[in-house]
């Protein structure tokens, strides 16, 4: 729920950020760039200061965008790694930046990524500049890339392409409306007239108080022969301390529960069903900040009895950061490690 990649073939390799912004491609491992929507949730921490503004002014708070209902509680658990990757970034200039990925997988195809960022002179706020140019190409000739533009203070729009070799595989275009104490999207994924099919996704989240936001997800996708629609309501909560998310559909239902206990330590609980998949799940994760040591450590574990952790340090001054993982599948008896090195 919450993709049009929920009906679209998906063959390009899986991220590799967890910043990445929503939609068919994510920013290439080690890039910055202003996140697709800045209309982020009521912040854990700030959310006493948004209720006082809005008693004061009498107005509601934004939202934020759907998709970004379950991010803040996605964002602890840690990502799977692989074998061995190397990233190198090197900033040309102010607003170019590039990239040079080189995984050595024992699973799968080792493989090489050259990866580009150009962010342009438009300000729109503190950290955000516009347009946003995004693209990276492996050594088999797939391409991955995005454009993302603030066409006026309210209106945002992107464009995603993808190809693998040399055949052309998805591309979608979304506009972005940001009101007062609303955010409405709208989706376009691989539209061809002529045969008649394509995909088309609408958001829509409405805040009710300063703590409490509602919306929906409506998603509609046809091909010859075949027509549906997948509807999903959701509601957020925010507290001071703590966010909790709940998403039902036809597709079924996703629960998340995040939870920040201080500064160091934050935790997250996600429960997700599928009637397609006739499947249930129940992870749990944690988030460990040691910013004197310029350590952090995430942990996870499911229903599945699958154990996860990934290590991240920084070692300041050097413009180097070291990341380890491993994931342990106690029913399948499999084990997965990966070692990665990040310079610049």
């Amino acid at each position: 729920m919450g993709s049009v990649l929920a009906a679209s073939p998906q063959n390009a390799p899986p991220a590799t950020s967890s910043s990445g912004s929503g939609g068919l491609v994510s920013v290439p491992p080690g890039f910055t760039m202003p996140p697709v929507s800045s209309l982020s949730p009521s912040g854990i921490g700030s959310t006493t200061s948004v209720q006082q503004s809005g008693d004061t002014e009498g107005s509601l708070p934004n939202p934020g965008t759907f998709e970004e209902c379950h991010r803040k509680c996605k964002e602890i658990f840690p990502l799977q790694m692989d074998g061995v990757k190397l990233v190198v970034n090197k900033g040309l200039s102010n607003h170019f930046q590039v990239c040079h990925t080189i995984a050595l997988s024992t699973l799968g195809d080792s493989s090489y990524r050259f990866g580009a960022t150009y962010v342009g002179t438009k300000q729109t706020g503190p950290a955000e500049f516009f347009p946003v140019l995004v693209g990276d190409m492996d050594n088999s000739g797939s391409l991955n890339a995005q454009v993302i533009h603030q066409l006026t203070s309210r209106i945002r729009s992107k464009m995603v392409f993808q190809t693998q070799q040399q055949k052309f595989m998805n591309w979608q275009c979304d506009a972005e409306y940001k009101g007062d104490d609303f955010t409405a999207t709208v989706t376009l994924g691989n539209p061809d007239a002529l045969a008649g099919s394509g995909i088309l996704v609408t958001h829509y989240l409405q805040s009710i108080t300063p703590s409490l936001a509602l919306g929906g997800e409506l998603v509609y996708h046809r091909r010859p022969g075949e027509e549906g629609a997948v509807l999903s309501l959701a509601g957020r909560y925010t507290g001071s301390n703590y966010i909790a998310t709940l998403t039902v559909g036809g597709a079924g239902a996703h629960a998340s529960y995040y939870h920040k206990a201080n500064d160091q330590l934050q935790v997250g609980v996600e429960f997700e069903a599928s009637t397609r998949m006739q499947d249930t799940s129940v992870s749990f994760g944690y988030q460990l900040d040691l910013p004197k040591a310029n350590l952090l450590f995430k942990g996870s574990l499911d229903s599945n009895w699958v154990i996860g952790a990934t290590l991240e340090k920084k070692l300041v001054p050097l413009p180097l950061s070291l990341a380890l993982g491993a994931f342990l599948n106690h029913r399948k008896n499999k084990f997965q490690c990966g070692f990665g090195v990040t310079i610049g």
